[in-house]
């Protein structure tokens, strides 16, 4: 599939998740297997791009074409100034969120709360459409299938953004009101995927190759795009990507192989974030890692105590030194 003029070596994606998909976890998920992953949400408004949480996002640095990033606002002049203020930071593919449920994001009318006002919609995309397309950017959209169950109007804005001029068409599975309880449907994202011509892209609890593969053949959707699945588990790209290409299952990861994966992200974490935030934040990263590991339970509770890098680090290697390195870790351990 492509967006734009841009093409991607397997349709497994990483999905934009707030906290969470910062430049080291992106590069980490392409090295892993991802092929195509898109910052987590950048405000659209100017006041807040100098912030230090703003500068950080719009930091991309060693990141590999195509840098994609996800803008979120509800002023259509706001967002095509801050469409072009990113792409003048390296973004080349921009991605308009209207899918973040969060009440934070909705109660300021952006994000899924757009889906409650189509003329709002039309006219954001216009505006982000018109000011990236002199620039060669293209530009996708990632939204849900509606407000609630009761006013799924997915369909309608898939068409209006493909006519408008939308290169892709991200859509979850759930409504605003879903938040992320419940299950994915996948009804709305076939139906959509047979209207239009661009491409579309399934997100939604999928968390394993053969929930990846069911969902591209059950929905016809051109890549699918993994979000809290990854996790603490970034392998599970390769996984799937494996998985569609040759029907097979990699075999799971050592010990040893998830030490190095697991140093490796808080190496670079730490040098994004600098020691003060970098400690603090890694937390819920080694939380995720080993929040099913045996014995991790007792261990990780001190992690949280701990506000020196350094130290963070070595004692993840010496729970890991518990373990033998080319032991592989069950199924059942696995995140």
């Amino acid at each position: 599939m492509r967006i734009g003029t841009w093409s991607f070596s397997n349709p497994v994606f990483v999905a934009p998740m707030a906290g969470v998909t910062d430049r080291p976890y992106r590069k980490l998920c392409k090295a892993l297997g991802a092929g195509y992953a898109v910052s987590e949400m950048a405000a659209s408004n100017p006041r807040l791009w100098d912030s230090v949480k703003t500068s950080r996002r719009l930091n991309h640095e060693g990141e590999v074409d195509p840098i994609a990033v996800q803008i979120a606002g509800s002023d259509p002049d706001m967002m095509a100034e801050a469409a072009v203020f990113n792409i003048g930071k390296g973004a080349r593919i921009i991605d308009i969120n209207m899918g973040c449920p969060v009440k934070k994001v909705c109660n300021v009318a952006s994000g899924s709360a757009l889906l409650r006002d189509e003329p709002r919609v039309i006219a954001i995309l216009q505006s982000v459409v018109r000011a990236c397309k002199p620039l060669d950017v293209p530009v996708t959209l990632k939204t849900r299938t509606g407000w609630d169950q009761h006013s799924r109007n997915a369909l309608r804005i898939g068409q209006l953004a493909q006519d408008i001029g939308i290169a892709a068409l991200i859509l979850h599975g759930r409504t605003r009101c879903d938040l992320y309880q419940g299950e994915a449907e996948y009804d709305t994202i076939r139906d959509v995927k047979q209207a239009l011509e661009i491409p579309v892209i399934a997100n939604g609890d999928i968390d394993s190759p053969e929930k990846a593969k069911f969902v591209l053949d059950y929905t016809g959707a051109d890549a699918i795009m993994v979000g809290r699945a990854a996790q603490g588990r970034p392998w599970i790209f390769r996984e799937i990507s494996h998985y569609l290409s040759t029907g097979a299952h990699l075999p799971p990861p050592t010990y040893g192989e998830l030490r190095n994966c697991l140093l490796d992200h808080l190496d670079d974490h730490y040098r994004f974030y600098g020691e003060y935030t970098g400690v603090r934040s890694a937390r819920k990263h080694i939380g995720w890692y080993l929040a099913d590991m045996p014995g991790a339970q007792d261990f990780l509770p001190s992690i949280n105590k701990i506000d020196s890098t350094q130290d963070q680090a070595s004692a993840i290697a010496r729970w890991f030194d518990l373990h033998a390195p080319d032991e592989p870790i069950t199924a059942k351990a696995l995140p």
